[in-house]
């Protein structure tokens, strides 16, 4: 037989897609659709479950198309997802009860400004390395139980279900059979202890959470359960599963301690490998898995920015300065700096390390000579600076500098942001070979399961950069235009 294909599944924020991979990371196949997110209110965000199921569908059956007679070469399915966006289903229909809310919604600040009052917010901290924030997925929970008429009740009856993208997706690919997650997901959700790798029955109490809602966890590397024959054509096994950004750090091959991946998509995340005990950020960053193994820890400290490419696609869709954003780099280039515009993109709040869900975006340093081609450079500017600000709080946790960092996500096919990277962060910049890493850490977990892969070290070889930016900037001017920066976000905050 040719040698084994996987198919990852990757379902992120703006677009559902589906890569057949080879064990080098080739792909052999991809299919992508958009996704549409609403905005019912301020600070909402949402999307309609209905559509990431059948996009997702349709993706997948569209690449097992495209292939022909070597779709019988697929020899498992990885799954990874937009983290920490929730949803809630019947148990009989497979129906969500509510649409999906976003990781980027807001609703509930002010439930989290109520319980940081009450303190809570150490021992969730303690328990699940995460801060009390709306971002995450018990808030989000509560709240479809107690607005949308009738689910508390059904819920305590036992017949409704809660899962984050991966878990919806898996129950509908198994027909209804597999009510899982993954511990990556698992730890996101702000009801998962990590230290235990278990569900936590006092983080239950505190959001009034039934516990019989929640998904069975596994490995990363698994045996999910199998897909119905009918569905994709026969059964397939899905063995591997994660969160976007965790699937990235896999794909990236960053199995050492001290290794940093970070991830410029929608919004941006930076993970550390820091290896096999749990240590929590004393800089207001996140302590998260970065992947379970055979029932072992591996911890990442992670920074989350809520806005990257979003600020990108604003520019396009909101103020309309381009018709593609592929043209941002050379309107970008036209001018030879922001003209001292600074652009802090807080559409939705700031996230590390400054965790206010109230900031809102600010453009500012304007005069009667700033341009279209100012305001768009200092977007992408503003990429670099959030990435400053995320490393500077990671050596500060760890005494690590930083080095060296893999970039990877639709925003590193941008040079110019690759360089200022480089620049004001006076590190290197790897950019892999692999482009679609999240996707390719999916599928290269299943490929574990699937005995494609004989260990880490077998997926590290495949590991390998394809450009690499080194820093061009004085030290002067990068502190000048940090400085530049910090000023602005002070501005937001205030």
């Amino acid at each position: 037989m040719s040698d084994p294909l996987i198919l990852a599944i990757d379902q992120g924020t703006t677009s559902s897609r589906a890569i057949v991979f080879d064990r080098a990371g080739k792909i052999c196949a991809i299919r992508q659709k958009e996704l549409t997110l609403y905005y019912p209110h301020n600070g909402w965000v949402e999307q309609d479950p209905r559509d990431i199921w059948a996009d997702t569908l349709a993706m997948c059956r569209g690449v097992i198309a495209d292939l022909g007679a070597d779709e019988m070469r697929i020899a498992g399915i990885g799954i990874t997802n937009q983290r920490e966006t929730t949803i809630l289903w019947d148990r009989k229909t497979g129906d969500a009860v509510y649409n999906a809310i976003v990781w980027q919604d807001r609703r509930a600040a002010e439930y989290c400004a109520s319980l940081k009052s009450e303190g809570y917010e150490k021992i969730i901290a303690e328990k699940t390395g995460l801060l009390l924030d709306p971002y995450f997925s018990a808030t989000k929970i509560a709240w479809v139980l107690d607005n949308v008429p009738g689910v508390r009740a059904r819920a305590e009856a036992g017949d409704i279900a809660f899962g984050t993208v991966e878990s919806f997706l898996l129950w509908h690919l198994t027909g209804g059979k597999v009510h899982a997650s993954d511990s990556t997901n698992a730890s996101r959700t702000m009801l998962y202890n990590i230290r235990t790798l278990q569900w936590d029955d006092e983080l239950l109490r505190i959001f009034n959470i039934p516990p019989s809602i929640l998904p069975e966890v596994h490995d990363n590397v698994a045996d999910f359960g199998a897909v119905q024959s009918d569905i994709l054509g026969r059964s397939i096994t899905v063995g591997g599963m994660a969160g976007d950004q965790q699937a990235a750090l896999f794909g990236q091959a960053c199995f050492h301690p001290g290794m940093v991946k970070s991830t410029y998509g929608t919004g941006c995340f930076a993970l550390m490998n820091i290896g096999s005990e749990f240590k929590r950020s004393q800089n207001r960053l996140l302590t998260t898995l970065g992947y379970c193994l055979g029932g072992q820890a591996t911890y990442a400290i992670e920074g989350s920015i809520f806005v990257a490419g979003a600020a990108v696609q604003w520019l396009r869709d909101g103020l309309r300065l381009f018709a593609d954003a592929a043209e941002s780099e050379a309107l970008a280039t036209s001018v030879s700096d922001t003209g001292a515009v600074y652009f802090v993109p807080a559409f939705t709040g700031l996230g590390a390390p400054y965790w206010d869900p109230d900031a809102r975006a600010l453009i500012c340093g304007m005069t009667r000579d700033t341009k279209a081609a100012h305001i768009i450079r200092a977007a992408l500017e503003a990429q670099g600076f959030q990435s400053r600000d995320l490393m500077d709080a990671m050596a500060a946790d760890t005494g690590q500098p930083l080095k060296t960092l893999r970039a990877d996500g639709g925003l590193v096919n941008n040079g110019f942001v690759c360089q200022f990277l480089a620049d004001i962060l006076n590190a290197a910049i790897e950019v892999p070979h692999v482009i679609e890493t999240t996707a390719f850490g999916a599928a290269a977990m299943a490929g574990l399961q699937a005995g494609i892969y004989n260990g880490l070290d077998d997926i590290e070889k495949t590991w390998r950069a394809e450009r690499r930016y080194e820093p061009a900037m004085s030290p002067t001017q990068r502190e000048t235009a940090y400085a530049g920066w910090q000023q602005a976000v002070r501005k937001v905050l205030a």
